[in-house]
């Protein structure tokens, strides 16, 4: 008799700041997990990853590794070609860990990987065309149609983030100017109350004083606190935030005519705070408005293990279909 009767698979979300894996279950439950700080280099990166996995298979009968990548794959999921906060460029990365953990090993997009978690023990159960939106530092995106992940000709698609939305507007780490994500994120959400806060005086309040010493940054999160105790220069910038978001679910629904819309990433822990008027303004300005159906629009169920769980469920697809 084995003495791990249950076999398990292993998630990884590896993010710029910390590398996490969790065993997952078959229905979608964390059992066990271990972090550790991201390595800097490919080496420390790779060894970093067999050393979680070694360690949490001392107790646990694991048959597949699940990669969540933010960064850019090839359509069959072996490179990571670019990820801006890892080491890997153009890197062979399924091979080398297969090798390394002599295990299946799956890589996924982090967005993709998250929108496979809610589709399948989430907030998209039974959807069959839809899209997420994970909203956070900036916009990730993926699309599901007939229970597969859309991934587009060349594994990049969707980009919703860096879409240009204002012309010749705020200059985006990407390349260009005016994208998305520069108005419509987390990042852009503390951006927009920099800018209103030198563009006119506001009443005293601790955001202001904040602000007006400049010894410490803000974050999004304070931001949300403040607009929901009345201050005036944060429900101004949770203003434009919403109209921004309007605009991207409009978007969405032009281009993509889902049956739903999720919203995750970080700022969907505030989501009551945006989403009712978002949705609104997605209504108005969608193409025919008042005369089609339209998208529902929800708040993701997973948080931030969705990336996690999905992948590890796309590791177990990999044994046992």
């Amino acid at each position: 008799m084995s003495l791990f009767p249950t076999a398990h698979t292993v998630g990884f979300d590896i993010g710029g700041t910390n590398l996490r894996a969790g065993v997952v279950t078959e229905t979608g439950q964390i059992v066990d997990a271990r972090s550790i700080p991201t390595p800097r280099t490919i080496t420390e990166l790779e060894l970093g990853i067999a050393r979680l996995v070694a360690d949490l298979r001392t107790d646990h009968h694991i048959e597949a590794v699940g990669l969540s990548v933010a960064g850019f794959l090839d359509p069959a999921g072996e490179i990571v070609r670019f990820a801006p906060h890892l080491p890997w460029r153009d890197a062979p990365v399924r091979r080398i860990l297969s090798g390394l953990l002599e295990l299946p090993v799956r890589l996924e997009h982090d967005a993709n990987s998250a929108a496979w978690g809610e589709y399948r023990f989430g907030a998209a159960r039974g959807a069959d065309n839809w899209v997420l939106l994970a909203i956070g530092t900036g916009i990730g995106a993926a699309l599901m149609t007939g229970g597969e992940i859309y991934r587009g000709a060349f594994g990049t698609a969707p980009e919703f983030g860096h879409l240009p939305v204002v012309p010749n507007g705020r200059p985006c780490p990407c390349g260009k100017r005016g994208c998305l994500e520069r108005y419509c994120s987390g990042t852009a959400l503390v951006t927009t109350t920099a800018e209103l806060f030198a563009s006119r005086r506001w009443p005293d309040t601790p955001l202001t004083a904040r602000l007006a010493s400049h010894a410490a940054g803000i974050s999004g999160q304070q931001i949300f606190d403040a607009a929901r105790s009345g201050d005036e220069l944060a429900r101004a910038a949770l203003d434009s935030f919403t109209h921004w978001l309007g605009e991207a679910l409009a978007i969405a629904s032009d281009v993509l005519d889902p049956e739903l819309i999720v919203i995750g990433g970080g700022v969907s822990r505030d989501s009551g705070d945006f989403l009712p008027e978002a949705s609104r303004r997605h209504a108005d300005r969608v193409v025919g408005a008042g005369h089609r159906p339209l998208a529902r629009v929800g708040t993701a169920e997973l948080g931030g293990d969705a990336g996690m769980i999905g992948v590890a469920d796309l590791a177990r697809q990999m044994v046992t279909s």
